[in-house]
């Protein structure tokens, strides 16, 4: 009898001990495999949609050459370059506007609105939006389109504020996009076309440049 009860004491112990051991492998065994699956992830996961701008530095006063001409501005009103990285998975076109907030207009001020740009694209060349609309005379990237600004005209239109205002800011923004075109007519608004975009983004970049006379 007193040998039964010690026997079926030991083998108590000893299955709580097995027990025991199997949960500290089964714990092992699925950080190794945490560990495992977050070396194999790709350098790039989860990086930031990024856009940067040679031209334009954040926050900094833009330059004369992307200044409008016209409206007693004398810049040469020519479109930044601008360079973005890490699209989100899924994107099928970009688009690009750059957008006044501080225009004493009630509604600010479009100066430059591109979308249908292909998803291979990586950024546009400085200029790239001064072809009023004719686009397949220009180096924007091919099968993109321009929309209308608040200047009346499509293509870039640089800042030109009031003289005596404050620094205004200049939000040149890049939309990834999730569908290859914008089904908008040719001579939708830009605030038409920002709803199209804001309805279909997946994510956007931006940088921001400030600007006074």
């Amino acid at each position: 009898m007193l040998n039964s009860c010690r026997y079926r004491h030991l083998s108590f112990a000893a299955i709580i001990l097995m027990l025991g051991i199997a949960s500290i492998a089964s714990a092992q065994a699925a950080k190794a495999q945490k560990e495992k699956s977050k070396a194999a992830a790709p350098a790039h996961a989860g990086a930031r949609f990024k856009v940067t701008a040679p031209d334009l530095v954040s926050k900094g006063r833009i330059a004369l050459p992307h200044v409008f001409n016209g409206m007693s501005c004398n810049g040469q009103n020519i479109s930044p370059a601008l360079d973005w990285t890490n699209a989100p998975a899924g994107t099928k076109s970009f688009a690009v506007t750059a957008y006044d907030p501080d225009a004493p207009t009630g509604s600010g001020w479009w100066h430059w609105v591109m979308y249908n740009i292909p998803a291979s694209t990586t950024g546009l060349a400085a200029g790239a939006g001064n072809a009023h609309g004719m686009l397949s005379s220009s180096n924007a990237p091919k099968g993109s389109v321009e929309g209308t600004t608040d200047f009346g005209t499509k293509g870039y239109g640089g800042p030109c504020p009031p003289v005596g205002d404050k620094p205004h800011h200049y939000h040149f923004t890049v939309f990834a996009l999730k569908v290859d075109k914008l089904d908008v007519p040719g001579n939708a608004t830009a605030a038409m076309v920002g709803f199209n975009l804001n309805a279909n983004k997946l994510a956007t970049a931006r940088i921001t440049g400030l600007y006074a006379r």
